[in-house]
């Protein structure tokens, strides 16, 4: 008998487009949620990536014949950029703030010129403000509170720095350990306290508000060096003037004529020297 023999199915050439188009979908929809987590705002990246996925799912419906129920996109939320401003505004203003510290730094760096050069006076700038370190035997005799005259001329010019200004301004009165017992002053703390007082008294005269001064009398309580020695002893006592900021600086370096001062801590365990007053 005659075998029937069925004729040969002819090959589909085309069903790689099949696959070809799936794997373009895909690596479309990769690059497109790559994209869109580049982006800041969220709304919009939740519509493209629902819209993806609507996409995706419709054409996998229509291989498998499918029906895929799909959430509503969100509503694109308009991104609030003032957090963004008003930081940009915080900024700027710190950066005016430091230039105009800066620039009062070196007016008073002028003003003591000669003091400096002796090493008498010390600056640094910091977020806090401008601190300035005057030795007390630049201002005061040993044992006094009366400013000697040359300090007057000095003080005098930096009372006109000042005057225009809106900063608060702290005079700090600072002694060695060595006590001193006088009619006029009978611990170092009054001597301190009125030395800090006839700096604060001189810039009145010379127009800085009364309102944005402070006299304060530490007496030998925050040393910068140790009292051991003599040169512990006369850094110690001494006259510090702290033009506060306004508002908080980047902190930078001190200038190039001053020094670094290390931080004043309180010294309590040391013992009292008997000796000169300070």
């Amino acid at each position: 008998m005659r075998r029937n023999h069925r004729p040969e199915e002819q090959a589909n050439h085309e069903r790689w487009l099949v696959s070809y188009a799936d794997f373009i979908t895909l690596l479309l929809a990769v690059f497109a949620v790559m994209y869109a987590l580049s982006q800041v705002n969220e709304g919009k990246y939740r519509v493209m990536a629902g819209s993806l996925m609507n996409a995706i799912a419709k054409e996998q419906g229509h291989r498998d014949n499918l029906i895929v129920a799909h959430e509503p996109a969100p509503p694109i939320v308009p991104v609030d950029d003032s957090a963004a401003k008003r930081a940009s505004r915080i900024g700027e203003a710190q950066l005016r703030q430091q230039e105009k510290m800066r620039s009062i730094a070196r007016d008073i760096m002028a003003a003591f010129a000669p003091l400096v050069k002796d090493g008498q006076v010390r600056m640094i700038q910091s977020e806090r403000g401008v601190r300035v370190e005057i030795n007390a035997s630049a201002l005061f005799p040993l044992g006094e509170a009366t400013l000697q005259e040359d300090s007057i001329k000095a003080l005098n010019a930096v009372g006109q720095v000042l005057r225009s200004g809106k900063y608060a301004i702290h005079v700090e009165g600072h002694t060695d350990d060595i006590p001193i017992i006088t009619p006029k002053f009978p611990s170092n703390w009054e001597l301190s306290a009125v030395r800090a007082s006839s700096v604060v008294r001189l810039l009145i005269d010379n127009g800085v508000q009364a309102t944005r001064l402070t006299a304060v009398g530490y007496g030998e309580n925050r040393p910068v060096e140790s009292n051991v020695s003599e040169e512990g002893r006369a850094r110690n006592r001494r006259v510090t003037l702290m033009i506060l900021s306004s508002s908080p600086d980047a902190p930078s370096d001190a200038f190039s004529d001053a020094e670094d001062l290390p931080a004043a801590e309180p010294d309590s365990a040391s013992e009292p020297l008997r000796g000169a007053s300070a």
